[in-house]
């Protein structure tokens, strides 16, 4: 049948094929010359019953690709890894779409998370991701608890909240040798560390008596993470501690009280201890006894001094109140952080870069917004007064 095909269209190829001008065509040819032409056209034919068939185009999430082993495919697969990232990456750069977006996520993953192994691999992805990108953690959390009521799939291994639980215990068996790590060790420690207080936060235990309450052993493990912290009191590994205790502090106090325990006091004794004998930076000291003074506020759940009074003395908020900014690679920062100056100044120096023509177009050096001041301007006075109660109180604070 392939043989006919193939002389059937090759003839009927060269019936349509315009003749040269020097070509004769015999219409009264021998038998034995039409087979010899046949045999001919079929040697030299490069159709084939074994081609490969052709598929059309497909939707998403098919993409035309060029296999590069030279193997016959010409389609990849979406991988769940590229969907995740895909996700994340929606939630990270628009985290005010959670809610709306949410359910629609849990069902592509309830699509893609059909075996233990596939469930495992999601696990993996989210605890990676949620200690990596930075300032993640928190939707992170808030994502693994609506994944830990959500997702179907519960084999025999655990469902999702307890194999995250397991992922987060590797990390904490480890808590000794990461704060005496290298650098690196000890940021990705630390990560992990405001990671597991998110998570302890937003993680809710449903339970058919009650309301939902937290996983007992997260408050645990935190308790023990201070501890690791605190028993190598190097500045980084001290402002993680301040990070977690702001972040946690409140919630974690309450519950020990409730319970009959004194843990945050031994918390705020060891740190008035390390603020004594500790051999870390006068900054981080600093740090240490602000958090020892919001603690002594209630965590600053106190009635705050009025907006235009209120200074380190008298505002247990103050530096609750202040804006947060961002480093280059999104790590957040207040007034009451360490390298304060450095960091912002480092904000204004990328300002410069983003906004050079306004600078030029201006001829100004007013902030790149298009704005111009010059020497006869006259402040309001409430501004002045303001002003120069804020240089006053910049030059107490660089004392010694």
């Amino acid at each position: 049948l392939a043989m006919v095909f193939s002389i059937s269209f090759i003839s009927h190829s060269e019936s349509r094929r315009p003749s040269k001008p020097h070509q004769v065509i015999h219409n009264n040819s021998t038998p034995a010359s039409k087979v010899k032409r046949v045999d001919s056209l079929v040697n030299t034919s490069i159709l084939s019953a074994n081609a490969p068939e052709f598929y059309p185009s497909s939707s998403p999430p098919y993409e035309e690709s060029v296999s590069e082993d030279g193997s016959d495919g010409y389609y990849t697969e979406t991988t769940l890894a590229e969907l995740v990232e895909e996700f994340l990456s929606h939630l990270n750069s628009s985290p005010g779409s959670f809610e709306n977006d949410i359910e629609h996520i849990a069902n592509m993953l309830n699509s893609w998370v059909t075996t233990e192994e596939t469930l495992q691999e999601l696990v993996e992805l989210l605890y990676t991701q949620s200690t990596v990108i930075p300032n993640f953690s928190y939707t992170g959390a808030r994502l693994c608890n609506f994944l830990s009521h959500n997702l179907a799939l519960s084999p025999a291994s655990g469902n999702f909240r307890q194999l995250l639980l397991k992922r987060c215990q590797t990390e904490y068996e480890q808590r000794g040798v990461a704060v005496r790590g290298d650098a690196e060790t000890q940021k990705k420690f630390h990560a992990y560390v405001l990671f597991l207080g998110e998570l302890y936060l937003r993680l809710e235990l449903k339970s058919a008596k009650g309301p939902p309450s937290r996983a007992e052993i997260l408050l645990t493990a935190l308790r023990e993470l201070m501890n690791a912290l605190f028993s190598n009191p190097v500045d980084g590994n001290l402002i993680c501690a301040v990070q977690l205790l702001k972040l946690t502090g409140s919630v974690l106090e309450d519950t020990w009280k409730e319970s009959g325990k004194s843990d945050m006091d031994q918390i705020v004794q060891r740190i008035e201890n390390i603020v004594l004998d500790a051999q870390c930076s006068r900054d981080v000291k600093q740090m240490l006894l602000r958090l020892v003074e919001l603690r002594s506020s209630n965590w600053g759940r106190v009635h705050a001094a009025a907006a235009a009074d209120a200074t380190p003395d008298n505002d247990p908020n103050y530096f609750m109140n202040e804006p947060t900014f961002y480093t280059a690679d999104g790590t957040p920062f207040t007034a009451a952080d360490p390298e304060y100056s450095e960091k912002y100044q480092e904000i204004l120096d990328r300002e410069d870069d983003y906004f050079p023509e306004a600078y030029e177009e201006n001829g100004n050096e007013s902030g790149g917004l298009g704005l111009s001041f010059n020497d006869e301007d006259e402040m309001d006075p409430e501004i002045e007064e303001a002003f120069e109660k804020f240089c006053l109180e910049s030059e107490r604070k660089r004392r010694p």
